[in-house]
């Protein structure tokens, strides 16, 4: 049987949809759905130490916080520490190993942390 005659007996494709779905998904919010937001004393913060090319990096995280409150942490941590750092995801990432001076910041503006 031909593709002639399997359109003409109705066995191919229907183009007679007049609804397309053309939605593209949002890449960069995908998860924002997924994220709970809670406050700052039912956090659990993991703290890991890398190296990057030789220098070191010190990682904070999982903080489930709205944007600006990630914000606000990292400019608190950058400007007691005088250090750089960045937020990737739900982590935030300073030059250095600052683990122990990051703690005591964060212990005494109330955040908890998981014991590694």
């Amino acid at each position: 049987m031909s593709l002639a005659d399997l359109l003409a007996k109705n066995m191919g494709s229907k183009l007679e949809i007049s609804s397309f779905d053309t939605q593209k998904e949002d890449r960069k919010n995908k998860n924002k759905e997924e994220n709970l937001i809670l406050p700052k004393n039912e956090h659990r913060l993991v703290f890991l130490y890398e190296k990057r090319n030789g220098k070191p990096v010190t990682i904070i995280g999982r903080f489930q916080l709205e944007e600006n409150e990630k914000k606000e942490v990292l400019k608190l941590l950058k400007s007691k520490l005088a250090c750089g750092g960045a937020i990737k995801d739900e982590y935030i990432e300073l030059q250095g190993d600052l683990k122990d001076k990051t703690k005591v910041i964060l212990e005494n503006n109330s955040w908890k942390f998981k014991n590694r």
